[in-house]
């Protein structure tokens, strides 16, 4: 396990090996044929455009999410979804009722600059994200732009992420655009939302 610290309170570990290079690439092609995948339009900059990714949205019945204007009541997981959640739970010391999915297709698929701090999270959520497919850069910088202060992770397929402490407060995140990558990735990030 890697661990980074992020000042004043926020956290980052990293299991680089979560999961056999077999079994991640096994589940891969499962959850890729068999999840609801939904291409979702977003207001961006006043106009409303299409979502560089695909989403799918599960977890325990009556839990919803809300980002970036849209709400979403989580399919019932089970499967690959459902051994996942507990195995990531038993490695955080947490326990997670829901999973976002992102199926990115190729590098050009993305996630800008954001902080998953929306209300329904609590005040210093846990999040764990595990990859799978395609290793794709990971970029971390501090919401203040009072510094340049960056970091870069690769993540790698079968690679298990947590993100802690007040991090959401100070920090952004992104999955950066890439000509170098044809091949597709699933991220999941596990969280827990109140009901």
């Amino acid at each position: 396990m890697k661990s980074i610290e992020f000042a004043p309170a926020g956290w980052i570990r990293l299991w680089p090996r979560f999961l056999s290079e077999q079994r991640a690439e096994q589940i891969f092609w499962q959850l890729a044929e068999s999840l609801a995948w939904e291409q979702h339009a977003i207001r961006l900059f006043g106009r409303m455009v299409n979502q560089p990714r695909l989403t799918a949205f599960y977890g325990e019945p009556g839990v919803s999410y809300q980002y970036s204007s849209l709400r979403f009541s989580a399919i019932e997981w089970s499967g690959p979804l459902l051994d996942l959640a507990c195995q990531v739970s038993e490695v955080a010391g947490e326990r997670f009722n829901s999973v976002l999915c992102n199926y990115y297709r190729d590098g050009q698929d993305s996630m800008g600059w954001h902080a998953d701090d929306e209300p329904e999270l609590g005040d210093n959520p846990v999040i764990a994200s595990v990859s799978l497919g395609a290793s794709r850069r990971f970029d971390l910088k501090p919401k203040s732009d009072a510094t340049d202060q960056k970091h870069s992770i690769w993540l790698e397929s079968g690679s298990c992420l947590l993100m802690g402490g007040d991090l959401q407060h100070h920090w952004l995140h992104q999955i950066p655009k890439t000509k170098r990558i044809h091949e597709p990735r699933i991220n999941l990030t596990f969280r827990w939302i109140p009901r």
